[in-house]
């Protein structure tokens, strides 16, 4: 399986000169992780991602993609083995690359995902798929938050640890997920690029941004059951419930795929 069966060819890109809110407005849209940019020539420059654009305050600003823009960590050949991209990305804990003409032709094709490998394991229907969750989900280090968190507090934290969401908590009990998505389709506020004052308000709490309800499952519902809802649903991850609806871990895209293809 290459890259070039299972990629999306019609996926958006921003034009590096364009201005900084258009990508925001493009990523809230479309609801993307990551948008490429190019140039006049579709060359591929760099990525602007959710965790660039949350920090533009104002929708008029003047801020062009090429300042908030990342360098790209890693771009697919088209060609590549899918496997092998897919572990490169894991890797490097990215969920969506590039995709480019090849490894010396960085002309910009489309975006690899690794719902897209996972869709086809998944059709492939492995044995693995019915084994417990409990043997692959996430259970130590678990990022959690409260409803009344404030939501400046948390993306702080998310930032640090690399997470694109966190499981909302009350006593015990998983009642809603704060992915980077909620904020940036909140305009909750952020540190801003173009003003170095501090906040002068407290951010909203994080019952008032929250995706609910929450999509779980217990620990004797198998793996197969955990793919159906991420590829029907469109999420990234599942909060995993004890019999008493109290939380004991996350499966995530990159957990369900290190399982299938270990």
């Amino acid at each position: 399986m290459l890259v070039r069966e299972v990629m999306d060819p019609n996926y958006p890109s921003i034009y590096v000169e364009e201005l900084a809110t258009k990508a925001r407005a493009t990523l809230r849209e479309f609801r993307l992780r990551m948008l490429p940019v190019v140039d006049e020539h579709k060359l591929l420059l760099g990525v602007v991602s959710r965790n660039d654009v949350m920090t533009i305050s104002s929708s008029v600003s003047v801020i062009r993609v090429r300042g908030i823009m990342s360098e790209v960590r890693f771009a697919a050949p088209i060609d590549m083995d899918a496997v092998g991209a897919m572990n490169e990305m894991m890797r490097l804990d990215e969920w969506y690359v590039p995709v480019v003409k090849s490894a010396q032709d960085d002309e910009y094709l489309g975006v690899f995902g690794l719902e897209h490998v996972l869709k086809k394991l998944y059709e492939k229907g492995q044995s693995k798929l019915n084994r417990s969750l409990p043997d692959f989900m996430t259970s130590k280090n678990l990022l959690l938050c409260s409803p009344n968190d404030e939501a400046d507090n948390v993306w702080q934290k998310m930032k640090k640890r690399g997470f694109a969401a966190c499981p909302v908590t009350s006593k015990g009990k998983p009642v809603g997920m704060l992915s980077e998505q909620d904020l940036l389709e909140s305009g909750a506020n952020f540190p801003r690029l173009e003003s170095a004052k501090p906040k002068s308000k407290k951010s909203a709490p994080i019952f008032t941004l929250m995706t609910t309800p929450i999509v779980s499952l217990k620990s004797k519902d198998k793996l197969g059951r955990a793919v159906q809802l991420m590829l029907q649903r469109n999420i990234g991850r599942i909060a995993i419930v004890d019999d008493k609806g109290l939380l004991i871990g996350i499966v995530d895209r990159e957990d369900v795929l290190k399982a299938l293809i270990k």
